[in-house]
């Protein structure tokens, strides 16, 4: 899974994991990133300590079997994440599908976590040009939309599963609460709520609230989510 931050991406891997035949693999570029890239974020030390900081090494370990054994490897990467010159040669023996969120719901999430922060950090334009860059190379990629798997998560993950050539576990629909050993070590900055969460919750139907100094991000980010937007899988209906 290619995911920007603040788009539902850990329950996303809350609701794999709950599967029975499957691993996760939380974020494992974040790492590398933070050292290729010098970036500052909330548990940078604790970050690097506790996880693999080679990129080359991650790239090896993406295509290893599930270490516990399962049939399904679940990976929640970010496309920002992939700094130049990281190896990308992995991505050819891999299934693919997009998580997507509006810019507006992503931004206002994101500004509370972190006071000042850049395009670079949310990673639209990243996750378009790689969706762009592994659909030339071949590869067919469902997209689905952070709101409407919370409006209806059973047939959009029924939907997803589909294209991805597995079958869909109603156990995804719903996990226990509280933090998970896979966690990456930034946990603690940005997984409070998915800790307290057993499912995906209706969407909010008010806007959020946006900071005014990143109205322009917003604006920006806008076609690139929107160029993802309509090629999102829908369900069967």
């Amino acid at each position: 899974m290619w995911s920007g931050p603040r788009n539902l991406s850990t329950a996303m891997m809350r609701s794999f994991e709950n599967r029975a035949d499957c691993h996760v693999w939380d974020e494992p570029f974040f790492a590398p990133w933070l050292v290729a890239t010098g970036n500052d974020h909330p548990g940078r030390a604790e970050t690097l300590a506790a996880h693999e900081n080679d990129p080359a090494v991650v790239a090896k370990a993406c295509l290893l079997p599930p270490p516990s054994g399962q049939k399904l490897y679940f990976q929640k990467h970010m496309p920002h994440h992939m700094a130049d010159g990281f190896p990308m040669d992995w991505t050819d023996q891999c299934r693919h599908f997009f998580l997507i969120r509006n810019p507006e719901s992503v931004i206002a999430s994101y500004a509370k976590g972190r006071a000042e922060f850049d395009m670079d950090d949310i990673g639209f334009w990243p996750q378009i040009r790689l969706y762009e860059s592994l659909t030339q190379a071949g590869h067919d990629i469902p997209i689905v939309e952070c709101n409407e798997i919370l409006a209806q998560p059973e047939a959009i993950l029924t939907a997803l599963c589909a294209a991805l050539g597995i079958a869909f576990d109603p156990a995804m629909l719903a996990w226990p609460a509280g933090p998970r050993e896979t966690d990456g070590a930034w946990a603690p900055w940005w997984y409070k709520s998915v800790e307290n969460s057993t499912g995906f919750t209706p969407p909010r139907a008010d806007r959020p609230i946006i900071p005014a100094r990143y109205h322009d991000m917003v604006r920006d980010c806008m076609p690139a989510y929107e160029a993802l937007f309509d090629r999102r899988l829908k369900p069967v209906t």
